[in-house]
């Protein structure tokens, strides 16, 4: 995976957290992950496609979950719900969108997010793009944004951006 794909992530998700949830994040040392497990139980993901495939993963622990779902909804949640998993999904989305921004290039659609939330639980990337780990500390608790992307093998290069807007657009 390229480097380049990092940053955009990297960057949305610092900016998602100080926006939406007044939360300054510290980042870790990144790494390769060869594991289907996610770091932690809650995990929020978007496939997406393109000029690019593959995935970003929103992964925290129950307790930050929690407490970024309270802070979006005014009140704390008493354990796990809908509504963190739709914060948690939310979340995800609007980090997806940003890095897509920074990526307009490569001309991404990102899906639906989806929340599994379980111990032990699997997600399982492209075998051709290895996730990326990049973790994250905050005063929410422990954060971890799994990126794993592969350019499509029609095209190498990204779009020339300046060419005017392209018929399809996807919102988000």
């Amino acid at each position: 995976m390229r480097v380049e794909f990092i940053n955009p992530f990297v960057l949305a998700t610092h900016d998602v957290f100080k926006t939406m949830l007044g939360c300054k994040l510290t980042r870790g040392p990144l790494a390769i992950k060869s594991e289907h497990t996610p770091v932690y139980e809650v995990s929020g993901l978007i496939g997406l496609s393109g000029r690019c495939r593959g995935m970003v993963v929103l992964s925290v622990n129950r307790s930050t979950a929690i407490s970024a779902a309270a802070i979006m909804l005014g009140e704390r949640p008493l354990d796990l719900n809908g509504d963190v998993m739709d914060a948690i999904g939310e979340i995800t989305n609007i980090i997806a969108g940003a890095a897509k921004t920074q990526l307009a290039g490569y001309r991404l659609s990102i899906g639906l997010p989806t929340v599994i939330c379980g111990k032990g639980h699997s997600i399982k990337f492209p075998s051709e793009a290895p996730p990326i780990v990049i973790p994250f500390d905050s005063e929410l608790g422990p954060i971890c944004v799994e990126v794993g992307l592969v350019e499509s093998a029609t095209t190498r290069q990204p779009a020339d951006v300046s060419a005017g807007p392209s018929s399809a657009r996807n919102s988000s």
